[in-house]
């Protein structure tokens, strides 16, 4: 009876084995669909649409104010690419700090880090959606710009100038992709809103006004401002050349000010807890 018993009888592991043998592992979600995901985040926002929104209304308000103001001599392109700059420059870093921010402000955060478990990799894709954003945003502003200087040479009557060239245009892109992630790192880094734009305003408007102010009064910290100064080493960037010194300028201190500072706060996404 016993013998009978032992042999019909069988273990629990054996009956469960064949129902999970051919169940599949899930593949991970693709990044390519996380950062579609992270971009419609941008826009769901009012906040986000109206910021993106005003990249084009700023940029069509800053040329016309250059046709409407600028000397007749001085409508190049030129003219109408440093106008419309100047708000990308503040608008694009904001964009890349809401981005961020938002997970943390709006509540998100745990159910997006739940869909994708691996945070890096919504962070990863955070930054490929808001440096997409900045690429093709610089582009509207040089289509905009360029119908400006159309329009705005036939109205006066002067020969339109095209003084602006392809080289002189990847640089300003690479000096505005630049301070988005600059915006992007202090979003990582705070995950406040407030305390990112703020963070932001005194990195670009107060420490280089402290560090001018020290350079002019102490010729050792003139003599090192470009190995330290971020903004400084971006200046030639925007001026379209760059010698070699000033390339190895901006790499030791876009490490100083963004990579250090980035890579700081990645680490404390990963072990901070979401709520």
């Amino acid at each position: 009876m016993s013998a009978v018993t032992a042999t019909t009888a069988t273990d629990p592991a054996d009956q469960a084995a064949p129902a999970t043998a051919g169940r599949a592992t899930p593949s991970p979600i693709p990044l390519s669909r996380v950062v579609g995901v992270e971009l419609r985040k941008m826009f769901d926002t009012r906040a986000g649409f109206w910021l993106l929104a005003s990249i084009g209304i700023l940029s069509v308000l800053a040329t016309a104010a250059t046709i409407l103001f600028a000397p007749e001599e001085e409508l190049t392109y030129e003219a109408f690419a440093s106008a419309i700059g100047f708000p990308m420059a503040v608008i694009l870093p904001m964009i890349a700090i809401l981005a961020v921010t938002s997970e943390w402000s709006q509540r998100s955060g745990l159910t997006s880090f739940t869909l994708v478990p691996n945070r890096s990799r919504v962070i990863l894709a955070k930054a490929i959606g808001a440096v997409a954003i900045g690429v093709v945003s610089m582009f509207v502003a040089l289509v905009i710009g360029a119908l400006g200087n159309v329009v705005g040479t036939a109205i006066t009557g002067t020969d339109v100038v095209w003084d602006v060239s392809v080289t002189e245009f990847a640089f300003i892109v690479l000096a505005n992709v630049l301070g988005l992630m600059v915006g992007f790192m202090l979003g990582v880094l705070f995950r406040s809103s407030a305390g990112a734009i703020v963070a932001y305003f005194v990195y670009s408007l107060l420490v280089p006004t402290l560090a001018e102010l020290l350079s002019s009064m102490q010729d050792w910290f003139a003599d090192l401002r470009p190995w330290v100064d971020f903004n400084y080493a971006q200046g030639p960037l925007f001026e379209g050349v760059v010698s070699g010194e000033q390339w190895a300028n901006l790499a030791v201190t876009g490490v100083l000010w963004l990579v250090l500072p980035l890579a700081a706060g990645i680490a404390l996404v990963m072990r901070s807890e979401v709520k």
